[in-house]
């Protein structure tokens, strides 16, 4: 074993969220400027930072057995928003199994990172998630993912295709997704029509990215909130991103579930909506293609 670094980047549903979880469809992008970082470095006994690292390392070894005697020092930082949406814990953890992987001149196919990372949260920690978030921070690009067979079609699109967009957040709108996610799952047949219709939503954001008709695109971001918002809380200061961006012209959806946004901007739309975000408190970027 050598030593060894992995990293992977936060991500933001664009449209269909969160019917990936009821055999929906989601179109997503990673958000390559907010990464999480990981280190694995030889040692004496085992020393991992945090139930999220022990969980990769445990889902690791499980992969690897024949690497499963070898202790290991693991340390992790992040610059995804933590709770607020953005792929944050997913984020920790599939870069903890990059480092491990790097570590041991190991790999694995982006699909089965992915599986293997939602299985360290899901079964380890008994965290209630998904594998959306998973695909597109493993994939590192833009997905339109299909969950209506036992097997996920990902389908991969040049980010080029894309409007300009924005992602905004507030701290104070953070909340743990696997709660919501739990209790989501309590009202499963009493949400599936709405969660057809949102998957409705994303395949026809994908068409519309693909005859680059933004109007069009930015009606399914918008859309994904509103049926959202009637199967499952949506928090005020989510609502309130949504109206000042609607104000100034954009389109806002919930990024994930959790305290942030994304949508795209209209013809010089965003310096006003960075300066009524900002005076709101909440963090803003604007991804690149």
């Amino acid at each position: 074993m050598r030593s060894g670094r992995g990293s992977a980047p936060a991500r933001a549903a664009l449209a269909g969220n969160p019917s990936d979880g009821y055999g929906g469809r989601v179109l997503a992008v990673a958000l390559g400027e907010l990464r999480a970082e990981a280190e694995a470095t030889p040692a004496a006994a085992d020393d991992v930072d945090g139930d999220l690292a022990r969980a990769a390392l445990t889902r690791f070894r499980r992969r690897f057995p024949e690497h499963a005697r070898e202790p290991v020092r693991i340390r992790w930082r992040t610059g995804v928003p933590r709770e607020v949406g953005l792929g944050g814990s997913s984020a920790i953890v599939i870069a903890v199994l990059r480092a491990l992987l790097d570590a041991h001149a190991a790999s694995l196919a982006a699909d089965e990172l992915a599986r293997i990372a939602l299985a360290a949260e899901t079964e380890e920690l008994g965290i209630a998630a998904g594998l959306q978030d998973r695909l597109v921070q493993t994939h590192e690009g833009l997905l339109c993912m299909d969950f209506r067979a036992s097997e996920v079609a990902v389908e991969a699109l040049d980010p080029a295709l894309l409007p300009p967009l924005y992602v905004a957040w507030h701290p104070e709108a953070a909340s743990p997704s696997g709660a919501i996610h739990a209790e989501l799952r309590t009202r499963e047949e009493a949400v599936r029509p709405a969660m057809d219709e949102l998957a409705a939503l994303a395949a026809g954001a994908r068409d519309a990215l693909r005859a680059r008709d933004h109007e069009a695109f930015a009606a399914g971001i918008d859309g994904s909130l509103g049926i959202r918002a009637r199967i499952m809380p949506v928090h005020p200061r989510v609502s309130r991103m949504a109206q000042l961006a609607r104000a100034a012209g954009a389109s806002a959806n919930s990024a994930g579930s959790g305290g942030a946004i994304v949508g795209t901007l209209g013809d010089g739309a965003w310096p006003a909506l960075e300066q009524a975000l900002v005076e709101e408190g909440c963090g803003v970027l604007l991804p690149r293609a």
